[in-house]
């Protein structure tokens, strides 16, 4: 009898496309990214030299990082959302991207001046660069949830977390177009304490929001 119930229960189950979930978190992550974009412009506006700002090599290092950033943390995010899902590669990319941005920020602080080093470091907005990623990624970290919650998750901290990285990477990158900070450590620092907030936030919302 119980065997009888099951059949009849899973007779009419349909089989999940991989490629159509993976679909919708790209597609969640692409229209929250725009979101972001929107709001910075309406909040902080493009940076004063955005015309001559893709001539320096600064400027393409922060688009690519934080680019980079993202689209790792999508990998992840993409492979724990599985059930048997797991990521390794990706979180070894972001360590050897991070450990090249250290190496290059101290390269860059020693060919500096001595009264050029604490401006690379600390810059003028240190306070509130993290704080601007974490509000840029808020919308992309919502939107990763609420696709992820169609997901079925081995490890429901882990895929959030992942999906903070992505969300903060992303913000990150939408954040760069208005920061004017040249410096290669205010990079490695402050733009990677505020993706880390928002992974920190993504493991919190993840634990409660995507046990199944």
């Amino acid at each position: 009898m119980t065997d009888d119930l099951i059949a009849r229960l899973s007779s009419d189950l349909k089989p999940v496309r991989p490629m159509a979930m993976h679909r919708l978190l790209v597609a969640a992550v692409v229209v929250s990214g725009l979101v972001a974009i929107v709001a910075m412009n309406m909040w902080l506006g493009m940076r004063a030299d955005i015309a001559t700002a893709p001539m320096t090599m600064m400027f393409w290092t922060k688009f690519g990082y934080t680019l980079a950033v993202a689209v790792l943390g999508g990998f992840a995010t993409l492979a724990l959302a599985r059930p048997i899902g797991a990521a390794r590669w990706p979180w070894l990319a972001i360590g050897v991207l991070a450990i090249l941005l250290v190496i290059g920020a101290a390269w860059q602080l020693m060919q500096a001046e001595p009264d050029d080093m604490m401006p690379l470091v600390i810059g003028g907005t240190s306070l509130v660069c993290p704080w601007r990623i974490v509000v840029l990624g808020l919308p992309v970290l919502l939107g990763a949830i609420l696709a992820l919650r169609r997901f079925a998750p081995a490890n429901p901290t882990l895929a959030g977390f992942a999906a903070g990285i992505m969300a903060g990477g992303t913000g990150a990158w939408v954040y760069s177009f208005a920061c004017g900070e040249n410096g290669m450590m205010f990079l490695a620092l402050w733009y990677s304490l505020g993706i880390l907030i928002v992974g920190a936030l993504g493991a919190v919302l993840g634990r409660f929001l995507l046990r199944w």
